[in-house]
C-alpha cells in the first residue's frame, strides 16, 4: 500500500521508556527503569469501598458524559490543594485532564506552530519532548546544575533565536536528573519569560514527595501576569491507572485547553474523577501520601548507598531530596545503550540517559528509578549494574 501519512509523523517515535518497559514485564528483571509508583501502596480495599459508593450515590450521574472542564467538586479540591505550592488557584481556573501527559499536548497542541522553539531544561523529561514533537517544533537546551537551569544561558539562547514559542520546565525532584531548581532560579526564569513575553509550562508531577527540608514555592505561585501553566496529576500520590491530571491557568489560555480537549477526548473520565473526589471525602490523601514518602525515602536512600558501595568512583550520580529518579553520569568513552543490553543480560534493567536531551548526544548518562522495586531487589540489582559498570570501565582504561 501507498498509503500517505502526515508530515508531522516522521519526527514521532515511540516513547524509548515504552519500548524498555516491555522488556521489562519479564518477572526475572529488576527493573529501575520506569517512573513506576509501588503498586504495594495503591489503596485497593478503600477503593472497593469508594467504588460500590460512587455507584450506589451516583452511578447513573458517573457513568454518563460530564462537563468537558471535569467534575466540579473534584476541580474545587484540586484548587485548595493547590495552596501546598503557593497558589491561591480558584475552581474556574483548573481543568481535569487524562493524565498531565494530555496537558503536555494540549500545551503543544495550543502554542506550537511547526518549526516554532521549545527551550526546556538539558535533560529533559522524554515525555514532554515526544508530546511536543508531534507539532514539529524545535528544541533550545539551556544548560543546568544542581540549583537548575542557568539563567545566564537561557536569557542568552532565547535571544539569539526568533520564533521562540515556550519554556517547558520541572523544577520540582526534575525528571530525569531528581534535581530541584533554587528559589533565585525560579525568580530568575520568571524575569526572563517577562522581558520576552514567553508562557512557561511548569511541570510538577512530584512536588509533593518531598523527603527532607520544605517545600519550595512553585513558579506558578510566583506569576504576576498569567503567564505560567501549572500542570498537576495523581499519578504519582495516588494511583497512575485513573489517569487523573490537571492544568492550572488564567482564563484566557485555560479556555484555549479546555477547547481543544473538547476536540481530543469531550471529557477526562467521569468515573474515576468522582471516585479520586470520594476518596477524598473519606479518606485522607495527605496520610496517604505521607505513607509514599516513608517507603520512597527509604528506598531512595538504599538505592544510593548501594550504588557508593558498588558502582565505579568514575560513575557519579545525584542525590534527590525527593521524587522518583536519581541520575547517573558515566566517563564520556561508555555508551549507556551498550549498556543496557549487558545489564538486560544479568536482569536488571534502566532508561539510557541520550534520549531524555532532545537534540542528541550525553550518551554516557542514565535514569534510575527507585520508587518501584522493594528493598531486597534494589540491592541486587544495583549489585548487578555495579558489575557492569566496572567491566566496562576496566576495559576504558585497558584501552588506554
Amino acid at each position: 500500500m501507498a498509503i500517505k501519512f502526515a508530515d508531522r509523523m516522521e519526527g514521532i517515535k515511540a516513547s524509548e521508556i515504552r519500548e524498555l518497559l516491555k522488556l521489562t514485564v519479564r518477572p526475572e528483571i529488576i527493573s529501575f527503569a520506569g517512573g513506576l509508583p509501588a503498586p504495594e501502596l495503591f489503596p485497593i480495599e478503600e477503593m472497593k469501598i469508594v467504588s460500590v459508593k460512587v455507584l450506589e450515590e451516583a452511578g447513573r450521574q458517573a457513568l454518563q458524559y460530564s462537563p468537558t472542564e471535569g467534575f466540579a467538586p473534584l476541580r474545587e479540591k484540586i484548587a485548595a490543594r493547590m495552596m501546598k505550592v503557593g497558589v491561591a488557584a480558584k475552581a474556574d481556573e483548573i481543568l481535569i485532564t487524562t493524565g498531565s501527559q494530555q496537558g503536555l499536548d494540549f500545551s503543544g497542541k495550543v502554542f506550537l506552530n511547526p518549526g516554532d522553539y521549545v527551550v526546556c531544561e538539558s535533560p529533559s523529561y522524554l515525555g514532554a519532548i515526544n508530546a511536543f514533537k508531534a507539532y514539529q517544533c524545535q528544541f533550545i537546551e539551556v544548560e543546568t546544575d544542581d540549583d537548575g537551569m542557568l539563567i545566564e544561558d537561557l536569557e542568552k539562547k532565547i535571544a539569539a533565536h526568533d520564533n521562540v514559542k515556550m519554556i517547558y520546565v520541572i523544577p520540582d525532584f526534575q525528571n530525569p536528573t531528581g534535581r530541584t531548581w533554587s528559589l533565585e532560579r525560579r525568580r530568575g526564569l520568571l524575569d526572563v519569560a517577562r522581558k520576552f513575553d514567553l508562557p512557561i509550562v511548569e511541570d510538577n508531577p512530584y512536588g509533593e514527595l518531598r523527603f527532607e527540608g520544605d517545600m519550595l514555592p512553585s513558579v506558578k505561585s510566583m506569576d504576576t501576569d498569567g503567564r505560567v501553566i501549572f500542570l498537576g496529576t495523581f499519578s504519582k500520590t495516588f494511583c497512575p491507572g485513573l489517569r487523573v491530571g490537571w492544568v492550572c491557568a488564567e482564563d484566557s489560555i485555560l479556555n484555549k485547553f479546555i477547547t481543544v480537549k473538547q476536540g481530543a477526548d469531550l471529557q477526562s473520565n467521569s468515573m474515576t474523577q468522582r471516585e479520586l473526589d470520594m476518596f477524598m471525602e473519606l479518606y485522607s490523601l495527605d496520610d496517604h501520601v505521607e505513607k509514599i514518602k516513608e517507603v520512597y525515602r527509604k528506598r531512595r536512600t538504599l538505592m544510593l548507598d548501594t550504588m557508593k558501595q558498588y558502582f565505579p568512583e568514575e560513575v557519579t550520580y545525584t542525590y534527590p531530596n525527593g521524587g522518583l529518579f536519581t541520575w547517573a553520569v558515566m566517563p564520556p568513552e561508555l555508551n549507556a545503550r551498550d549498556l543496557m543490553l549487558k545489564a538486560i543480560e544479568k536482569n536488571v534493567a534502566f532508561v539510557p540517559g541520550g534520549s531524555f536531551f532532545p537534540n542528541g548526544g550525553q550518551e554516557n548518562t542514565m535514569r534510575l528509578n527507585y520508587s518501584n522495586m522493594p528493598e531486597d531487589l534494589i540491592v541486587e540489582g544495583i549489585k548487578r549494574l555495579g558489575e557492569v559498570l566496572h567491566e566496562a570501565v576496566r576495559a576504558i582504561k585497558e584501552k588506554k
